[in-house]
């Protein structure tokens, strides 16, 4: 289940194996600004993802628990996947157009790699 605060930013669709994930697209300033900072571990499921579009480097400053960074360029392929991002940090990605946001370890179970297409 999606925490509570994400439940209504629309549904993202992604394609597999990623589908199982319910995604959430942060299309506000605001939505992005926030991503999935300041929820509790425990708030959010393995399934949880969010997509920030128009995003070539995020920060984990708020984070309460480590990130996959799935870097989306703009075929909607995976250009490149950070994995087990831990809170305070700063990463980016020049060639991404998106980058979605999965809790650590979910990029590694999908078998997700680059190239792969996303959405």
């Amino acid at each position: 289940m999606c925490p509570n605060r994400l439940l209504p930013l629309a549904r993202q669709p992604l394609l597999p194996p990623l589908d199982r994930l319910d995604a959430r697209r942060a299309a506000t300033p605001l939505a992005r600004l926030r991503g999935l900072a300041g929820i509790a571990p425990d708030e959010v499921a393995a399934t949880t993802a969010l997509l920030l579009p128009r995003t070539r480097s995020i920060h984990t400053f708020a984070m309460r628990f480590p990130l996959d960074l799935v870097w989306i360029g703009h075929d909607g392929r995976a250009v490149r996947i950070d994995a087990a991002v831990p809170p305070r940090r700063l990463r980016a990605c020049a060639r991404a157009a998106e980058v979605l946001e999965l809790p650590a370890g979910t990029a590694l179970v999908a078998r997700l790699r680059p190239g792969a297409p996303v959405r």
